[in-house]
């Protein structure tokens, strides 16, 4: 139950308050992915200030609109669906000279009712083995998602992007673990990235409760309601484990399922990788 408990708010200050944490009023889970060091390209470690990933950004402030500018952040992909943008209300914002893209992983017909009570009940026992069942089924279901983001990376070298889910947590986890094994971080590195989104969606545990506590699932099981929301550094452990065992690497994933050449690939992970002496960390 620890992991499921409310954390002190002295230490989720402190911890949100440095890298690789992010501030951006009205946006919570903010981390730039950028300074972990690569293990197949060494003396080389992802760009700073160039992969942002996040929870949903409909509440931004206009302070918020401003810190995303200052960035120098040019497009945010949204991975949610529609259903999930219509259910909790909270559209798309409008950012002044930034671009937002709707990249939805999962299509409305893939929010049947009885998938969605399938899909919660995994998410609500919590455990490893029904994580990668339904990491599965980002996935198998992510190509075109992922792929809009990988292509930019290929084509814009130089200009910085965000990407989010609802949380950012499962979704925004998966591009993010995909991006960063495939500049060569290690497991571990890519596994405590993961397990950071336990500190940095405390700040809205209110807000992700009450949501959950209009499905009929949670509304009375507390317990199953948090096990959504765990982010365990096991669990990434398990998925980059089943990404090499079912699915052949990250690579192999990034050719079969969004058709990807080797070159695009060489190409992705050159502009990822900055020499670690010019990272400015």
């Amino acid at each position: 139950m620890k992991d499921l408990e409310p954390l002190d708010p002295t230490y989720v200050e402190d911890v949100l308050s440095r890298r690789p944490f992010v501030p951006i009023a009205g946006v919570i889970n903010v981390r730039d992915l950028g300074g972990y060091p690569s293990d197949i390209h060494p003396g080389k470690c992802t760009k700073p200030g160039f992969i942002y990933r996040s929870a949903e950004v409909a509440g931004i402030t206009e302070e918020g609109k401003e810190q995303v500018r200052s960035l120098g952040i040019k497009k945010i992909f949204d991975l949610r669906s529609d259903t999930e943008i219509e259910k909790y209300n909270s559209p798309l914002p409008t950012i002044e000279g930034v671009e937002l893209v709707h990249a939805p992983v999962f299509q409305t017909e893939d929010y049947s009712p009885e998938m969605m009570a399938r899909r919660y009940k995994l998410y609500a026992s919590g455990k490893t083995e029904a994580f990668m069942e339904l990491y599965s089924q980002i996935l198998d279901h992510g190509g075109p998602a992922f792929g809009a983001i990988l292509l930019f990376v290929r084509d814009h070298p130089n200009d910085a992007f965000m990407f989010h889910c609802t949380a950012g947590k499962d979704r925004t986890g998966i591009i993010a673990a995909i991006l960063l094994k495939l500049a060569g971080v290690d497991n571990d590195v890519i596994s405590d990235d993961y397990a950071l989104t336990r500190i940095g969606r405390e700040p809205a545990r209110e807000k992700i409760m009450e949501r959950l506590s209009k499905e009929p699932l949670f509304a009375s099981n507390n317990e199953a309601a948090l096990n959504m929301f765990t982010c365990r550094r096991e669990t990434m452990m398990a998925f980059l484990d089943l990404l090499q065992d079912k699915y052949g690497g990250v690579q192999e994933y990034l050719k079969q399922f969004i058709h990807l050449s080797d070159s695009d690939i060489t190409t992705i992970q050159n502009n990822i990788l900055v020499s670690s002496s010019d990272s400015h960390l």
